[in-house]
């Protein structure tokens, strides 16, 4: 099975220097252009047998022009919305930081500021990649169109990696990861690809 672990284009939230989350931003115009030039990348090299999406507009705007490549109507899952950040949602992230501060050394069941804890977090993602995993084929290819901080999840959860795990994934907008598995073998093919935003793709 391949998952192309999809992130969402570029969102009005990044250019306003605010928390987003939970915050239900809009893609940009270019964000817009991200998903339609991603799109037609996987589209010319993958057939895709399913998409699933986050609710959340940022990743369902995202989704619709995979929609609008290959036919396939998206599912969304809320357990692919991005971390349950609370009270921050959509502040400014200079005014957040004085009001809700960073609490060091938080045990990872602790929820703050209205927010889910990182047990619950990960949870999330070992539900909705389970549920994927369970619903499709071997020799499926699933799209996942989700946020930065729950890909991070779903590769430490794909990797049975520890919840506060120092190994990372860095994405960037409308970044590419392709999980594989393979007789139970899991890998990483490649991380943030995004050749399809340049002019050599």
């Amino acid at each position: 099975m391949d998952l192309l672990i999809i992130r969402h284009g570029q969102s009005e939230a990044d250019l306003l220097n605010v928390f987003e989350g939970r915050a239900n931003f809009d893609l940009t115009l270019l964000g817009m252009e991200q998903a339609e030039r991603m799109a037609k990348w996987i589209k010319e090299r993958y057939a895709l047998t399913k998409i699933y999406a986050s609710p959340l507009k940022r990743a369902r705007q995202t989704a619709a022009a995979l929609e609008k490549e290959t036919g396939i109507a998206a599912i969304f899952d809320d357990d692919l919305m991005e971390f349950q950040n609370g009270l921050l949602a959509g502040m400014n992230k200079e005014e957040a930081s004085e009001i809700y501060p960073e609490i060091k050394s938080k045990p990872l069941h602790m929820a703050v500021y209205g927010q889910e804890s990182m047990l619950q977090f990960r949870m999330r993602a070992e539900n909705t990649l389970s549920k994927i995993l369970y619903e499709n084929e071997e020799d499926a290819v699933v799209a996942v169109v989700t946020h930065g901080g729950t890909i991070r999840m779903l590769f430490r959860s794909f990797l049975n990696l520890p919840v506060a795990s120092d190994i990372s994934l860095v994405t960037g907008d409308t970044g590419i990861h392709l999980f594989r598995i393979i007789n139970g073998v899991r890998s990483i093919m490649f991380a943030n690809s995004r050749a399809h935003l340049t002019d050599e793709n």
